[in-house]
């Protein structure tokens, strides 16, 4: 049974890019569950965000098809789950505890505190105007200190780890053996890292708790650059393949001047957010830098023995490192849409199947029992192959504007007819056309569009 609503073709509507944009998507995010401001019922704490029943999935299939795509679909690399909490040791090494800094300064008219490389005049506070009103820049480690054990001493302090690498370069000869994996090959790990940023912001975008996606790829070193080219358009190329149209995306080679000691090459796959281009993944040459550092520091071998050449070398590092929240953020931006059906606006999120938080809607015409058995023996057919909402509420017309907010591909809706002939609408996210299949050939008619 079509919905009268759906039938007109829709209008498009020009959607901005600017700030109008991004108050309709935290609008959006809030009104459908996608993210919370964290302890919001105790006033807020800035810069902290929960994510709720929708985007709890946006974002685990943000990583879910990271995974597929770097571990499940390669032969070439596995997985780990290091811990997030550190030694200090570990951070000596990498050079976290020493360079791991952003210049601070504070206005001293307005007390407002800001990252001395970020301001666009160096000498007027961009919240009060003042001019020549900062203090001397002084160094502000971001990495978050903490206690391991009851008792607070210098011996007990730990780290929560501010990048998720370290714990594949720690554990690179115990991955090595156990895997029997030879170079090329990478480690990936999807986790939680934490920085004391200055100034967070933009929603999402830079939080002081984020998820990292992040690969250690380690080469023979004649290898490297190959492999660095490689990863560089690999990682465009995802993020294009999700939906992201290329003209929201560029790689951006950092300058000889930006680059950090060790790196021989870094480029940036950045997407154009409301407020400018911004960074989703940078992909480094890293060199043996990190390897090096760790086998110094720990007095254990980090290197590899070629039997087929009979050398010994140290690997080197070749690290696509993505954020898992800032990419979500990315594919909503990407996918929020507009358009005019029958002079209502219908918003729409366009999202890829893969992305998608449901897959399928079962919606029920009515709430009356007679449809309800057959409507919970729909979804209950889809259920274990797809991820699945069901919602009787509301006149159907609103139930499906609902679900294109949700980015839902497909509607499947049971009605009166189909008590009888055991058929169900089938209605498509994008263009609003409409199927009558078979509850028996459902499975077969959805599977294959959701791939």
């Amino acid at each position: 049974m079509p919905d009268a609503a759906d039938t007109d073709l829709p209008t498009p509507i020009e959607v901005p890019n600017d700030a109008s944009l991004m108050e309709k998507i935290v609008n959006l995010s809030k009104r459908r569950g996608f993210v919370f401001p964290s302890a919001e019922i105790y006033g807020g704490f800035r810069s902290t965000y929960d994510y709720g029943p929708i985007g709890v999935q946006l974002l685990r299939n943000v990583k879910d098809a990271w995974w597929r795509s770097m571990v499940q679909m390669r032969d070439d690399v596995v997985g780990l789950d290091a811990s997030i909490l550190s030694p200090p040791a570990i951070w000596e090494a990498s050079g976290h505890l020493k360079n791991f800094t952003d210049p601070l300064v504070d206005c001293k008219a307005c007390h407002e505190r800001f990252r001395e490389d970020q301001l666009e005049d160096p000498r007027t506070c961009p919240n009060c105007g003042a001019t020549d009103s900062f203090t001397e820049a002084r160094q502000f480690n971001l990495m978050f200190k903490t206690h391991a054990g009851p008792v607070e001493h210098e011996g007990a302090v730990a780290y929560l780890r501010p990048e998720t690498a370290q714990g594949m370069f720690i554990n690179f000869s115990n991955v090595l053996q156990s895997s029997r994996k030879k170079p090329p090959f990478g480690i990936a790990q999807i986790g939680k890292s934490f920085r004391n940023e200055i100034t967070p912001g933009n929603f999402v975008f830079r939080t002081r708790e984020f998820e990292q996606m992040e690969l250690e790829f380690f080469v023979p070193p004649d290898e490297a650059d190959r492999w660095y080219e490689y990863w560089v358009d690999a990682r465009y190329q995802w993020y294009v393949e999700l939906g992201i149209p290329t003209e929201k995306l560029r790689i951006r080679p950092h300058d000889p001047d930006e680059l950090s000691h060790y790196s021989s090459g870094t480029a940036d796959v950045e997407f154009l957010f409301p407020w400018g281009w911004g960074e989703l993944e940078g992909i480094a040459n890293r060199g043996d830098y990190d390897l090096t550092q760790h086998a110094t520091h720990s007095g254990e071998k980090l290197d590899y023995f070629d039997q087929a050449t009979n050398t010994r070398y140290v690997p080197h590092v070749i690290e696509p490192a993505a954020g898992a929240t800032r990419t979500m953020m990315a594919f909503l931006l990407a996918a929020y849409d507009e358009e005019e059906v029958r002079g209502e606006v219908r918003t729409v999120l366009r999202l890829h199947p893969r992305l998608a938080p449901y897959k399928v809607a079962v919606l029920p015409l009515s709430k009356k029992d007679t449809l309800t058995p057959l409507a919970r023996e729909v979804l209950q057919l889809l259920q274990p192959h797809l991820m699945c909402d069901y919602d009787e509420t509301q006149a159907i017309g609103r139930r499906y504007r609902r679900q294109d907010e949700l980015g839902t591909p497909y509607c499947v809706t049971v009605d009166f007819d189909s008590l009888e002939d055991r058929a169900v609408t089938v209605r498509e996210r994008d263009s609003m056309a409409q199927d009558r299949v078979a509850v028996d050939d459902l499975l077969g008619h959805l599977l294959p569009k959701l791939a």
